[in-house]
């Protein structure tokens, strides 16, 4: 899916993304964001926030900003009660500085984006050693069949979502990444909870 239409897509998806994700999303990005220290200061990108939906979770003592393509889906995450800075941008082309954040969150975001393994090298690189990505998202095994899946991801991946990734064949490309955590969410492991660390 090219970034034009992935923003158009989300930009028909805005109204009722909420309603679509909310139920079965929340307890997981509960779990993903309790990994943030609560009694330490830190800097958290927010890498796809969409409408907003992890921001209810963060530490209060932690500063993030968050990111989005689709404008659609930062006005709706501007008018929660206790917003952050917003920024439009794209996930393949972060507009910070080199090891900037202490934890990188990327829920529902690395089988959207149209290059996965760019958007992830994009968070690493802007993630400081010794930080963190925390990652929900579906994915295949290794070396599972799921045709289902993988016959479903060439037209879901055109219009919205993969659903055919494997999260370790993307993960190869970056030695800088060792995987703390990986584990699965909802759906029978289909959503998985990954929390990744930067050693160099």
């Amino acid at each position: 899916m090219s970034r034009s239409s992935l923003q158009r897509a989300y930009g028909i998806w805005a109204p009722i993304y909420d309603q679509a994700v909310r139920g079965f999303s929340e307890p997981l990005r509960q779990r993903s964001l309790r990994q943030i220290p609560q009694n330490a200061s830190c800097q958290i990108l927010i890498d796809g926030i969409g409408t907003g939906l992890d921001i209810p979770f963060l530490p209060n003592h932690c500063t993030a900003i968050g990111i989005d393509l689709t404008y659609a889906m930062l006005r709706r995450a501007q008018n929660l009660p206790s917003p952050i800075p917003l920024v439009q941008a794209d996930a393949e082309v972060l507009p910070f500085a080199n090891a900037t954040f202490d934890f990188v969150v990327m829920h529902l975001i690395l089988a959207v984006v149209p290059n996965a393994g760019k958007a992830l090298a994009e968070a690493s690189r802007v993630l400081k050693p010794g930080g963190r990505i925390l990652l929900l998202d579906k994915f295949l095994r290794p070396g599972q069949k799921a045709w289902i899946r993988r016959a479903l991801g060439r037209v879901a991946g055109a219009v919205a979502t993969h659903t055919d990734l494997t999260f370790e064949e993307i993960l190869e490309e970056r030695p800088e990444l060792q995987c703390m955590r990986n584990e699965p969410g909802a759906m029978g492991g289909w959503f998985r909870l990954i929390t990744l660390e930067k050693t160099a």
